[in-house]
């Protein structure tokens, strides 16, 4: 899990607007946030299968999310692929 100060600084670097906690660019930066530390405990922990799932689910709902900005708001889109050092 991510700790409370990491998680409110990069709610506060992707957020639309003050109060903004649940537009697809925070849960898309937050995502990525989780996606690398569980990249890095899979890393040390090759066996760990289980979380191994919940990494390949998290990809997965990231992907959705980058698809439906995509098609909603290109660039967005594309400030946030850059922002997130992500492929695309």
């Amino acid at each position: 899990m991510i700790a409370m100060a990491k998680k409110t600084e990069v709610t506060k670097q992707f957020q639309l607007h003050p109060k903004d906690t649940g537009s697809a660019d925070v849960q898309i930066a937050l995502l990525t946030a989780r996606i690398s530390e569980l990249t890095q405990h899979l890393q040390a922990h090759v066996k760990d299968h289980s979380s191994r799932r919940g990494l390949l689910k998290m990809v997965g709902q990231r992907r959705r999310l980058l698809d439906y900005l995509s098609s909603t708001d290109t660039k967005r889109y594309q400030e946030l692929i850059k922002k997130l050092n992500l492929r695309k």
